[in-house]
């Protein structure tokens, strides 16, 4: 794994190229890819020069941000000030915020440059990309394959390198899948350790956002930029503003490995898994086998919870007051059900259905009710089994990249490619993935688990890996490389 920002920054700051003249090169790789990959669905040229001018003025006065002039996304449902931001839903099109996200905000400060929006699942509601109201993002490591969701056009964007890094938002492992399916770096903070301001929410109390990078080490960077309490977000948290160290070895590291995330696993995964462990352990790591028995209960208890929270936050498009409306009504009830019924994809309807329901009167305490109880029991479990561990280990998602329209005949499989990653989100834990190999040629990650805000202990863990050189995932060529 190579570091994107970490060269090019060296090259910026050393005035070898300007942010414009770098800019120049990622927006010519975007027009030569973007046709094929499907990674842009926004693209804000002028936006990015301009972001590029401001940040070769800024590393003249003697800016030392390594993020100054680097080229990067955000994804589709994170607010931008003038441009259009869409979630990849009819509903949206053509809705341009008044008003930046918290994290965009941070990274301009920083000097970043953006270049787009990438491709998503609807409202992020999905595990393949193939939600999106402009058509799948494909991956670049196979064009017959999906990128994962739902921030699979980040994950194609920073895999074919026509994005030095991308924001992107992890809802149930929406951030962790699709770098496992490209065979990139995908970072999950802890619950509260980012600012969700701006972000457009599909699940509140679930949602984080978090970058995707080719590199541990530029991870580290992008996420030392967009952490800390924010005053428009009550859900943020007063966290360390000193840079991330990843300096930290391996001996005396406790790896947990809970026997829930492998039950019917195949052989082949299980496999790359366990072998990253015994890298770790060569290197002086302990390995604890433990059990974690609510896990079990993990996939039902997200779904419940966070289609009932998207039912409530998905509420506020009527066609009223922005965004799509339907053009044919006869009174406002009829407007509200035809802009819902033209404007939101079936993914999207199927979940505010089901929000609805788990939420209606005679049924909140069968399911919604039970699962809040349920999620409390995960949260005290995991809370135990870092008391005999520093991390878990596990699968980041139990196969590799599906086949293209997989999820339309198989919908109940993509589901359940979530398992081991919304354990995370339910706890408001920090979690990576990285790549640890390939299953007859596409990329498998490992999933780094860490207690909360022990966000720094998840990055040095999977830096041992990077620095030490513990896995083989070769970067796709083309694009931006210099």
């Amino acid at each position: 794994m190579t570091s994107t920002i970490s060269r090019l920054s060296a090259l910026l700051h050393s005035g070898i190229i300007s942010s414009v003249e770098l800019t120049r090169l990622y927006i010519a790789e975007i027009e030569k890819q973007n046709g094929t990959l499907n990674a842009y669905v926004h693209k804000t040229y002028d936006e990015a020069i301009a972001n590029a001018r401001a940040a070769d003025k800024l590393l003249k006065e003697g800016c030392t941000s390594p993020l100054c002039g680097i080229p990067m996304t955000l994804k589709d449902n994170i607010a931008t000030d003038g441009m259009e931001t869409t979630c990849c839903s009819k509903i949206l099109r053509g809705y341009r915020p008044i008003y930046d996200a918290t994290v965009w905000t941070k990274l301009k400060a920083h000097g970043a440059v953006l270049l787009g929006k990438t491709n998503m699942d609807e409202f992020a509601m999905g595990s393949t990309s193939e939600t999106s109201v402009y058509g799948r993002p494909k991956n670049p490591r196979d064009l017959t394959k999906v990128t994962g969701g739902s921030s699979g056009g980040g994950a194609a964007a920073v895999c074919a390198h026509i994005a030095g890094y991308a924001i992107g938002s992890d809802t149930g492992g929406s951030i962790r899948q699709p770098s496992s399916f490209c065979g990139v770096v995908g970072f999950k903070p802890t619950y509260g350790a980012v600012s969700r301001y701006g972000l457009i929410a599909y699940g509140s109390s679930l949602d984080q956002i978090g970058p995707l990078t080719t590199s541990v080490s530029d991870a580290a960077l992008v996420y030392d930029a967009i952490k800390g309490i924010d005053p428009m977000d009550m859900t943020s948290t007063d966290v360390s503003m000193e840079p991330t160290s990843l300096e930290s070895g391996a001996k005396g590291l406790r790896i947990g490995i809970a026997k829930e995330f492998f039950e019917g696993l195949s052989p082949e995964m299980t496999a790359v898994i366990y072998g990253a462990a015994r890298k770790y352990q060569e290197a002086g790591a302990e390995i604890i086998e433990l059990s974690v028995p609510s896990l079990k209960a993990a996939l039902p208890v997200y779904y419940i919870i966070a289609c009932a929270e998207a039912s409530s936050n998905l509420g506020r498009y009527d066609g009223i007051r922005y965004g799509f409306r339907a053009a044919n009504y006869s009174s406002v009830d009829d407007m509200v059900i035809k802009t819902r019924t033209e404007g939101f994809g079936r993914e999207v309807q199927k979940r505010i259905m089901l929000g609805t329901y788990v939420l209606s009167s005679g049924y909140m305490d069968a399911y919604y009710k039970k699962a809040c109880l349920l999620r409390e029991r995960i949260q005290a479990e995991m809370n135990g089994v870092f008391e005999k561990c520093d991390v878990l280990f596990a699968p980041t998602v139990p196969v590799t990249a599906f086949q293209e329209g997989y999820s339309g005949g198989n919908a109940i499989e993509t589901y359940l490619s979530d398992v081991c990653t919304v354990p995370v989100n339910i706890a408001g834990l920090p979690g990576i993935s990285i790549p640890a190999g390939k299953i007859n040629g596409m990329p498998a990650g490992l999933q780094i688990i860490g207690n909360r805000f022990c966000d720094a202990k998840v990055l040095q863990t999977a830096y041992i890996a990077e620095r030490d050189a513990f896995f083989d995932v070769e970067d796709v060529e083309g694009g931006v490389r210099l």
